[in-house]
């Protein structure tokens, strides 16, 4: 009894720490090793608790969770391969920066490597994804004030990315608190009135002047917009409007894409002859979309090459000279205003404007490409918007216009289709508003017991499964045609109907654009989860985009 009280009094500490660091959402799996971690979190107050049974996708919604927070999320999870499915969305979250913090209930070392059950070797289990602290068992010669520091010390260093404290914790795992160890637990005397770290770390940045700025400014720019938040996604855009640079921008942006459907007229000769008069590049956010961006960003050979972005590490794939400026973004803008000059790239307008034609004569026919070309028409007002990965994301890219400032979240650092659901569901609990969600039918069945997640739903939700029957990302690539269907897309010949029904939601299948309107704006009017399911051409949407890179490119 004396081990599951103060197995309970080390949780509690655990637990308050992290409330000290931001912390205000934890995510809990089913588990009888982490049963004392659990038990602890039910009763923290400052506390807003998340369950669901699959690790996996607990990982994805403590990812969605911080995506649309800004703010740390904790995960607790028993011991085994349940730390080990939380993987996927800790490499998303060090390659986006989110924060999340893996709290792994532990055998005691002398039940490691002996075949005992449900017991794996936890320590470092992430590599180089996330930085470990390996807690030793509880015991009340190990006072207090040590375990509180060596949690602050590792908190108040993730900066970005994920964290795991490893837990060992011997049983019993439970048992009524008898109110043994209050002594131990008090030591730490009115740290637990209060709100702050026991051991504040801090660490002053500043952000330095980019040398010959004013000169730079004077030149001929281009802007490059990737991941951004919504608020600076508006700003990036006020910004290169008053510099009067073009700016080529991403579907993550956010920022109104003045310039839309770069992705398909960066190919024309138009449109190289008039960029190639750029002298400097200033990039805001990485992980680019448009393979044409990417092409393009590569072959240039300008005078300067900025890159600005609050992650550390490599975020530029094309290894251009320059500089790589580690910074938050607002605060880089705050310390280069810019000075009001007219456009140098107006020949780009007419070609995009002939661009829009050319899409929207393609888009006509029902099908995920005008679901994409469209997509503004059906977003909730004051709501966000949540984009799968594959093609779908590829469509919006090239052939949308978002509205500026309205936020925009995928899950783009690995581009992974595991746990998109899951990553959705977080991002509406992060933020208690309409959300519209689109993925593909492989996505969707890939992570289906999510749905289970979308039950409780804060707000309204529609969820918008395309169904190509397949992977029909791999109809854009030179994939084998004979083995195509069978190795790469992988028809599953399913609906959705029935997975709607299980899990109880609203349905719907629309095969016409104003049932598709309708059915979406009931979404809107009605509390809970609607999925939508739009069965489509396999490969229409995929030879479209293919039609239209040719037709631009010869206009």
């Amino acid at each position: 009894m004396s081990i599951s009280t103060f197995n309970h009094r080390w949780a509690e500490v655990i637990i308050e720490t992290l409330t000290r660091h931001g912390v205000h959402h934890i995510c809990i799996a089913p588990g009888s090793r982490s049963a004392p971690l659990t038990l602890a979190a039910a009763a923290n107050h400052k506390l807003v608790c998340h369950t669901h049974f699959d690790e996996r996708g607990l990982g994805h919604l403590a990812l969605g969770l911080a995506k649309s927070s800004g703010q740390a999320v904790a995960m607790i999870v028993t011991s085994g391969t349940a730390l080990a499915n939380l993987y996927p969305a800790v490499i998303e979250a060090r390659l986006t920066g989110e924060r999340l913090v893996a709290i792994s209930a532990d055998r005691p070392p002398e039940l490691i490597g002996c075949g005992a059950n449900q017991a794996i070797d936890q320590s470092g289990i992430f590599a180089g994804y996330a930085e470990a602290l390996n807690l030793p068992r509880p015991t009340p010669e190990i006072s207090a004030c040590w375990l509180v520091a060596a949690l602050d010390e590792l908190l108040s260093r993730q900066r970005n990315g994920a964290v795991q404290i490893n837990v060992p914790l011997a049983e019993p795992l439970y048992g009524e608190d008898n109110g043994e160890h209050m002594n131990w637990r008090d030591n730490l005397a009115d740290w637990w009135q209060g709100s702050r770290p026991w051991v504040t770390h801090r660490q002053w940045e500043t952000v330095e002047s980019q040398e010959k700025w004013r000169y730079w400014q004077q030149r001929r720019g281009v802007v490059i917009a990737g991941g951004l938040t919504a608020a600076q996604g508006q700003r990036v855009a006020n910004w290169a409007q008053q510099l009067g640079w073009p700016l080529l921008a991403d579907v993550q942006s956010q920022t109104g894409s003045p310039l839309p459907a770069a992705d398909l007229w960066l190919g024309h000769p138009q449109a190289q002859h008039t960029l190639a008069q750029a002298e400097i590049i200033v990039q805001f956010g990485s992980k680019l979309t448009s393979k044409r961006l990417l092409q393009w960003q590569a072959s240039q050979q300008v005078a300067a090459f900025w890159l600005i972005d609050p992650l550390p590490g490599r975020r530029e794939a094309a290894n251009l000279r320059g500089n790589r400026i580690v910074a938050d973004i607002d605060c880089w803008l705050d310390q280069h205003p810019p000075q009001c000059h007219t456009r140098w790239a107006r020949a780009l307008e007419p070609l995009v404007t002939r661009t829009q034609r050319e899409i929207a004569a393609a888009c006509e026919a029902f099908g995920e490409a005008q679901l994409a070309h469209r997509l503004p028409q059906l977003l909730p007002k004051g709501g966000q918007l949540f984009i799968g990965n594959s093609l779908m994301v590829r469509l919006v890219d090239a052939l949308a216009q978002l509205p500026a400032g309205y936020p925009v979240y995928a899950n783009r650092g690995a581009s992974g289709i595991d746990g998109l659901l899951s990553t959705a569901a977080g991002v509406q609990r992060g933020h208690c508003v309409p959300t519209l969600v689109i993925l593909g039918d492989i996505s969707a069945l890939y992570d289906l017991n999510a749905l289970a997640l979308l039950r409780n739903a804060p707000a309204p939700l529609v969820l918008m499964v395309v169904n190509n029957n397949g992977g029909q990302i791999f109809s854009l690539l030179p994939t084998p045609a004979a083995q195509r269907e069978r190795f790469f897309c992988m028809p599953q010949h399913l609906h959705f109907e029935h997975a709607a029904a299980m899990f109880g939601l609203h349905y719907a299948r629309p095969q016409e654009w104003q049932a598709l309107q309708q059915s979406v704006a009931s979404g809107w009017q009605r509390e809970g989860v609607t999925l939508i399911e739009l069965v489509v051409e396999p490969q229409a949407g995929a030879d479209t985009l293919k039609q239209l890179v040719n037709q631009v490119a010869a206009l």
